[in-house]
């Protein structure tokens, strides 16, 4: 098990100590993969995850006094050592685990809630898990992958002024449970607006696409969206390239949304867009932060480059989240030194408004967040970002906006429904 706390987090709660400040009591286990074929989206998330943490302790001495310990678990995007991971760190006191990886999410929900430990998967996992009243332990704000379906087929829609009818879709997905979370979404989409759907699945790692794309070359459909993750998604971008599949009618997920996606196939991927649920880009005040205290000053847990990339920001954003929730669980406690059941409250009691956001240096980053008992899922919205590949760099080309409700909110009824039922779990009165 490589299991190891930071040395950043660790550096700091000793000069803590020395300053008389309290000792590192807050636990922040962190179920990253710098290994195997996903390391290369793995890292950038990891990085921007431990850099804010590190911020936190250094500019601001923790969270309420409360030094942060992070602790790192390589999992490799390993479901079996995902799940050992967080076996061997949950007696540490750790506040949410963050699993990155919607199979890992799926053998946690279970062992997490029994234990009392929340867990946050942000914008991946089970998407009926944003019903709270079934799923009290488990949170998946802002948004999960039933809107992002919901706000592609949205933007799609405005492509086609307001009619898809006859229009053709397809969706290129990574053969997995993540992969195959929008299907019952786009199917029920298809139904409404009149377009046909094909699938075309992708096996891990996904380097082998050429059967899926002969198959896009032949039929032509108006538009594809994919569902993919590391390797896959650099490859199936390449092969659209190659047999000159329009780009701006390409539309990934936000997991296949990063540099590391788009830059291999150069001018090619000129205009490949992507749904996104946070701002892209270094362009906002935290940064002259992070730079100051984490990279400047050697504590960074990259080298420094990463910042302003995607999945940098999005890890980042994930620990903007926990420490915010950290703080209204303090708040609502009335004690400084949390532990997980009282981090569940603060997470199920966590308001982020725009004002909120432009104090901590991330003016109109993401969309108001108002978690309730019933609703772990967040506001449900999203943007569309695009490449440009002579910048090599993303823009967010519309505002954000929320996703079909009328079609997405009785599914996640249908499914948390039975998943209580299967599991003899009676729903919450909120």
């Amino acid at each position: 098990m490589n299991l190891k706390t930071l040395t950043t987090a660790t550096v700091a709660a000793s000069m803590a100590l020395g300053a008389g400040i309290a000792s590192a009591d807050l636990t922040f286990p962190s179920l990253s993969y710098r290994t195997g074929p996903y390391a290369p989206n793995g890292i950038p998330f990891a990085d921007g995850y431990a850099d804010y943490f590190t911020l936190i302790n250094e500019r601001d001495g923790g969270i309420g006094g409360e030094m942060i310990n992070l602790v790192e678990c390589e999992t490799g995007y390993n479901t079996e050592k995902g799940v050992e991971c967080y076996e061997s760190t949950k007696g540490q006191g750790s506040l949410v685990y963050q699993p990155l990886s919607t199979g890992i999410t799926y053998q946690l929900i279970p062992k997490a809630t029994a234990d009392g430990i929340p867990v946050h998967s942000m914008g991946y996992g089970r998407t009926s898990a944003a019903n709270g009243k079934v799923f009290s332990n488990i949170f998946n704000y802002p948004g999960n992958y039933w809107d992002a379906a919901s706000i592609i087929v949205k933007h799609i829609l405005d492509q086609e002024g307001g009619d898809l009818s006859g229009k053709s879709l397809a969706l290129v997905y990574h053969n997995s449970a993540y992969g195959k979370e929008p299907i019952r979404t786009l199917e029920e989409l298809a139904k409404k607006h009149g377009y046909s759907l094909t699938l075309l699945a992708v096996d891990h790692p996904g380097q082998e696409q050429k059967s899926q794309w002969l198959q896009i070359r032949r039929e032509r459909p108006d538009y594809v969206m994919m569902w993919g993750w590391g390797v896959m998604n650099q490859v199936a971008i390449q092969e659209a390239v190659n047999i000159r599949y329009p780009m701006d009618h390409f539309i990934g997920v936000w997991w296949s949304a990063s540099e590391n996606d788009v830059i291999p196939a150069g001018e090619g991927a000129n205009g490949y867009k992507a749904i996104n649920f946070h701002g892209v880009g270094d362009g906002f005040p935290i940064y002259d932060d992070i730079r100051k205290y984490v990279v400047d000053a050697g504590k960074a847990a990259g080298d420094g480059s990463n910042l302003g990339t995607v999945l940098y920001n999005r890890g980042m954003y994930a620990a903007m989240l926990a420490v915010e929730a950290a703080r209204t669980a303090q708040e609502i406690h009335g004690v400084s030194a949390i532990n997980p059941a009282q981090m569940r409250d603060g997470m199920e009691a966590l308001k982020i408004d725009q004002a909120r956001m432009a104090e901590l240096g991330l003016p109109d980053f993401g969309p108001d967040i108002n978690v309730t008992c019933a609703n772990h899922g967040g506001p449900g919205e999203g943007a569309i970002q695009q490449w440009d590949a002579a910048s090599q760099s993303w823009s967010l080309i519309t505002d954000f906006v929320g996703s079909d409700r009328e079609v997405i909110d009785p599914l996640i009824a249908e499914d948390s429904a039975a998943f209580a039922a299967e599991n003899n779990i009676t729903p919450r009165d909120c």
